[in-house]
């Protein structure tokens, strides 16, 4: 590194969806891509166990789950 020598600033975007909704979430991350233009450094990801519906009685409801949280976290930098 040199002295006066500039790097581009790295910074983090967020995104979270359902597992049903996974191609909402695809297509919401691909249009950022495009219009913020931004150079990714790294993309990670990860979708939360799925949880048992508590039925009406108040026990779990059987074969019946709500969709897990699929988080997305993009890596990027800006500027040059």
């Amino acid at each position: 590194m040199f002295l006066g020598e500039t790097h581009p600033m790295q910074q983090v975007k967020l995104f979270k969806s359902v597992e049903n909704e996974v191609g909402n979430l695809e297509k919401e991350i691909n249009d950022w891509l495009s219009r913020s233009g931004a150079k990714v450094v790294s993309i990670t990801g990860n979708i939360a166990p799925q949880s048992a519906k508590p039925d009406g009685g108040g026990g779990l409801g059987k074969g019946s789950f709500s969709p897990s949280d699929v988080f997305v976290i993009v890596l990027y930098e800006i500027g040059s």
